[in-house]
């Protein structure tokens, strides 16, 4: 299960409800993940706004891979960089 962040600076207020009520309708907390696969792992690009999208019980849960996923994608990133500048023209 892997929410996005919301990127409210490219949303305009009139298409977006409250930050509260997105987390009430669609943030993902305990509740709506125990209706998934018992084996479901939630995810997180990041950054993680904290209550909205998803809430710190959950985030922070044994079912969590989101430190791992924000620290792997760091490397994956300086890697592709590193390579990039290496190659030879």
């Amino acid at each position: 299960i892997m929410p996005l962040r919301i990127q409210q600076e490219r949303i305009s207020d009139a298409c977006f409800p409250t930050l509260r009520e997105y987390s009430m309708y669609y943030g993902m907390n305990l509740k709506r993940y125990k209706l998934a696969n018992k084996k479901a792992l939630v995810m997180h690009p990041g950054p993680l706004n904290r209550g909205v999208e998803i809430m710190p019980d959950l985030a922070d849960s044994e079912h969590s891979r989101i430190l791992n996923q924000v620290t792997n994608g760091v490397a994956v990133r300086m890697a592709v960089l590193f390579k990039l500048a290496t190659i030879k023209r």
